[in-house]
């Protein structure tokens, strides 16, 4: 397995404030070096083994032996010591995960603490009656069936190939304390309307509570609520991808709790042209999409990047490539991952993490290519019979909600991607709309469609068939398409691949990509296409059909090769009024 030996691993790895839009001065990162074991589940052990977290055991980074594998009736075991001072037990200590994969149970000075079930989104537990002034001993045994349990896996698979990728299992994401005062903000929730520029922020929290906002070094805003709500208008600077402006603020309350974040002014909504298709806006403007799929799979990391240097250089490659748009495609990131793309101004839109059982019917698979689509209500078909797994995807998306909501970058949701664990996608996407009713929303995306209103936009994945807007009075996608690959010696994870169509030098890979943006994609914005979304950012182990190799070493297109196709998108986007 090939490291991205040009980016240095910390001692320390991800030692950057976890939230950068919930940040505090109390903090400690509880990355590094960890005892680490693992057991049969009904057994208990001191760990005597060694694992540099946040990397899963399964990835080169981890430092733990090659070929690791978790049994299915096997727990994995952390521990680790750590001495903290008055400056972290300020009345409230919380313990944060970025991510745990798939259900941990975590104790603190031999007290269970708290537990979680979901293996892609963050957690925090309340440590304040566990943790100690001087040295604490933390310890984290987790158990991953991957698809054996119906919860989320998103494309970690236990027979890994094609489009399925390399299980993972325990700690993933960063770890971490931060302590506050019992008089604390718990929670707040921005809201921006880019046509009034205006934003309200509700924040909850005990007492009366200080806001100041910040335009680069000058305060432009102050003002105290005994409620928690502010309400502000200002000629504020719109957020886009060519004018990502973020403001900075404070909330502070009067027990002495201090909390640091951010906002950009955006809004995305649909609406009609002037020839009267559907189209998707951004600030009250018709706004194409021109995007990437984004697996997030690292040689060396897994689902985990190496360091934040690594995902910068990624994503402002792509940026130069001229995307506005990444498909965050059934993962959750860590919350640096959707700030770099706040700061750097690159729209995302965001899959939930699919789950269920195995698939019994290929017909959910095959159908679709034939038009042939099926009622999502029907449990058995989609292999959603469990009635546990479906609670726990209604809470995983709820929580992913909740973690990324204040995120200006962020602007759709994807409900459920080609059928996988799909059921109940009208009743599901208007719970969704009830969490969040300010975002676009994707809620079958590429096949199973359950009907006009019953969806916010007609998605397609279209990768073998000719590229077309249908008639819809939704706005249409292309949430997926593309999928062109090329082997690159080398650089490759194997001498097996995959790939939707293969081509064998540079030179051939980049001509169909020109035919294909220019002479299939570009003519279909005028008849109604609103986006695009191409597969993908980067090969990942067999699947080649990346931009970049999945080591990150070798960039199979020129970044001004790609700067001049989606010039041409954009040119020929503009003309919509």
């Amino acid at each position: 397995m090939q490291l991205l030996t040009d980016y240095k691993i910390d001692e320390i790895p991800h030692s950057e404030h976890p939230r950068p839009q919930f940040q505090r001065d109390a903090y400690l990162s509880l990355n590094g070096k960890w005892s680490f074991g693992k057991c049969r589940q009904e057994e208990e052990i001191t760990p005597t083994g060694e694992i540099l977290v946040p990397f899963s055991p399964e990835s080169a980074l981890s430092g733990v032996e090659e070929g690791f594998v978790l049994g299915k009736d096997e727990k994995l075991v952390y521990e680790r010591e750590f001495v903290i001072d008055e400056g972290l037990t300020l009345g409230r200590t919380l313990l944060h995960f970025g991510a745990v994969d798939q259900y941990c149970e975590v104790s603190l000075n031999g007290t269970i603490v708290g537990t979680h079930k979901g293996g892609f989104t963050p957690f925090a537990i309340d440590v304040t009656s566990a943790v100690q002034i001087g040295r604490n001993t933390l310890r984290v045994e987790c158990v991953d069936r991957t698809e054996d349990s119906h919860g989320a896996r998103g494309k970690q698979s236990e027979k890994r190939g094609g489009i399925w990728y390399t299980a993972q299992s325990g700690i993933w994401q960063s770890v971490w304390l931060e302590s506050m005062p019992k008089d604390c903000v718990s929670d707040f929730t921005v809201k921006t309307d880019a046509l009034k520029k205006t934003v309200a922020i509700l924040v909850d929290a005990l007492s009366k509570v200080t806001l100041c906002v910040f335009d680069g070094a000058e305060k432009i805003y102050e003002q105290e609520s005994a409620t928690g709500e502010f309400s502000l208008s200002h000629d504020f600077v719109l957020w886009s991808p060519d004018t990502p402006k973020l403001y900075d603020f404070t909330l502070t309350t009067e027990g002495g709790d201090k909390v640091y974040s951010y906002f950009g002014v955006r809004s995305v909504s649909t609406g009609t042209d002037a020839e009267g298709k559907a189209r998707l806006y951004l600030n009250g403007k018709p706004y194409f999409f021109n995007g990437l799929l984004d697996q997030g799979y690292f040689s060396d990391g897994l689902l985990t990047y190496p360091c934040e240097k690594c995902i910068e250089d990624e994503l402002t490659t792509l940026k130069k490539m001229g995307f506005n748009t990444l498909r965050k495609h059934i993962k959750v990131e860590p919350m640096r991952w959707y700030y770099l793309c706040d700061k750097l101004g690159i729209l995302v839109w965001q899959d939930f993490v699919n789950g269920g059982g195995r698939y019994i019917n290929s017909h959910v698979t095959v159908f679709p290519f034939l038009g042939i689509k099926h009622k999502d209500d029907d449990y058995a078909y989609f292999s959603r019979e469990k009635a546990e797994g479906r609670y726990e995807f209604m809470q995983g998306m709820a929580e992913t909600v909740a973690a990324l909501k204040n995120s200006p970058s962020v602007v759709l949701w994807t409900v459920f991607n080609e059928g996988w664990g799909q059921f109940d996608s009208a009743q599901v996407t208007e719970k969704l709309k009830e969490l969040d009713d300010t975002r676009l929303i994707d809620s079958v995306s590429g096949w199973h469609d359950q009907g006009v209103g019953k969806t916010t936009l007609r998605s397609l994945h279209t990768y073998f068939t000719p590229l077309r807007v249908p008639k819809d009075p939704r706005p249409v996608v292309l949430s997926e398409f593309g999928g062109y690959s090329l082997p690159v010696e080398g650089h490759q994870f194997s001498q097996k691949i995959f790939g939707y169509k293969v081509f064998k030098t540079e030179q051939k890979l980049h001509a169909a990509l020109k035919k294909l943006y220019l002479e299939k994609v570009k003519p279909l914005i005028k008849k109604g296409l609103c986006a695009c979304i191409y597969t993908q950012v980067s090969d990942v182990e067999e699947e080649i059909n990346g931009l970049v190799t999945y080591d990150r070493k070798y960039w199979k297109v020129p970044v001004e090769f790609m700067q001049g196709l989606n010039a041409a998108l954009r040119e020929e986007s503009e003309k919509v009024k």
